[in-house]
């Protein structure tokens, strides 16, 4: 996470789960508007958890919207960098809203309902901007209705989080990857999609606001760890995928940040950025996003120099993994400058570091069987 998303708390908004925060004990933070909770115990308890049994978010403060009307499928293709017209019902799907000139406006996960509807997840950061871009793009037929505030959304990740759901009420175990099928958990009906965004199986629960607190208390009771946003941060970092605000932005396309495969070009319809995109495809990045093991007390940093002065990058992500044993990061370096083994320097503030160049993902965990091992294909959860 950026500096510029966690910061004291002024004036932010609360999710209904707010009092069971507290009652857990958990240290609250401003993340993007929101009060959120960055740790209950500590951040390697809570990290190590997801990775051995199952922790359990609450990201209620990401924006979920239901998309109305005739024409959803060629409306969406339009919007986005990916194809949605061949999404099979209770599917769900990665992708990109990129601008004209092929910046990544935002990265978010489409739902296709078991019931016939269209759901979206978009970053909390992101919620009024993403909204109003794309009903600014909607033609006539269609709409967006913000459901954000009726509609929380947990966060059940690990290899143990089948096993938790089914004991709760929701036997989801075959369910396949990137599906969603409605189904009580706690008795509470809701809609379930096995996605994640720490690299661990696990499943997303979309729950009605007023049965937030049960449900959450329900999945606890059968033995989920609540987990804050420090260990999830932790997680997607090793499992190499991207934030946006971070690792991504208006300011890099799709290309160059390790994306390109959201992108269609051979989609029959034109997208928003399509030409821009077909541009630097041609030419090539200039830049790629490539993984950093910290040597020694080395810890990568957001916005750390790597490579020397003047640096080949800049760090987008990092921090301590307590299950790697070491720093780890992201960077964005000059496309070649770089090769998978290299030792390269770094400094963090003045302070002079070490960092290996290393493939992406730097974990792989539960979801790489699920996945056909593309576990840095990410679904939002997002992206925070």
């Amino acid at each position: 996470m950026s500096r510029s998303q966690v910061r004291l708390i002024t004036m932010a908004r609360r999710t209904a789960l707010y009092e069971s925060h507290l009652a857990a004990g958990a240290r609250m933070v401003d993340f993007s508007g929101w009060e959120m909770p960055l740790q209950y115990s500590s951040v390697r308890e809570e990290h190590l958890a997801v990775r051995t049994s199952a922790g359990l978010f609450d990201v209620s403060h990401m924006g979920r919207f239901s998309i109305l009307g005739d024409g959803i499928p060629p409306f969406l293709d339009r919007l986005l960098t990916g194809r949605l017209s061949d999404l099979g019902s209770a599917r769900a799907r990665y992708t990109l809203m990129c601008d004209l000139e092929g910046g990544i406006v935002d990265d978010l996960v489409v739902y296709r309902d078991p019931e016939g509807g269209w759901h979206c997840v978009v970053n909390a950061g992101n919620r009024s901007t993403d909204l109003d871009w794309m009903r600014g793009h909607a033609p006539d037929p269609v709409s967006l209705i913000d459901r954000s505030d009726e509609v929380g959304l947990l966060a059940l990740q690990g290899p143990s989080a089948a096993a938790i759901l089914r004991a709760a009420g929701g036997d989801l175990e075959h369910l396949p990857y990137f599906a969603l099928a409605r189904a009580p958990v706690g008795s509470v009906p809701m809609l379930v999609s096995r996605t994640g965004y720490t690299g661990e199986d696990g499943f997303e629960l979309f729950v009605p606001t007023p049965q937030l607190p049960r449900v959450w208390d329900v999945l606890i009771d059968h033995g989920a760890v609540p987990c804050g946003l420090a260990a999830r941060d932790v997680c997607r970092l090793e499992a190499g995928l991207r934030l946006h605000g971070s690792d991504m932005g208006r300011d890099t396309d799709p290309l160059e940040v390790g994306l390109g495969w959201t992108v269609k070009l051979d989609k029959p319809d034109d997208f928003v950025g399509r030409s821009a995109l077909e541009r630097k495809r041609r030419e090539g990045p200039r830049r790629e996003m490539v993984g950093l093991l910290g040597l020694g007390r080395s810890i990568p940093r957001h916005g750390a120099g790597v490579g020397g002065e003047p640096p080949l990058g800049l760090v987008t992500s990092g921090t301590y993994s307590f299950w790697l044993n070491r720093g780890i990061g992201m960077a964005l370096v000059q496309v070649g400058s770089t090769r998978v083994g290299d030792l390269i320097s770094m400094d963090v503030r003045g302070v002079p570091g070490q960092v290996e160049v290393a493939s992406l993902p730097l974990y792989r965990g539960s979801v790489g069987s699920l996945s056909g091992g593309a576990a840095s294909r990410p679904s939002k959860n997002s992206s925070a």
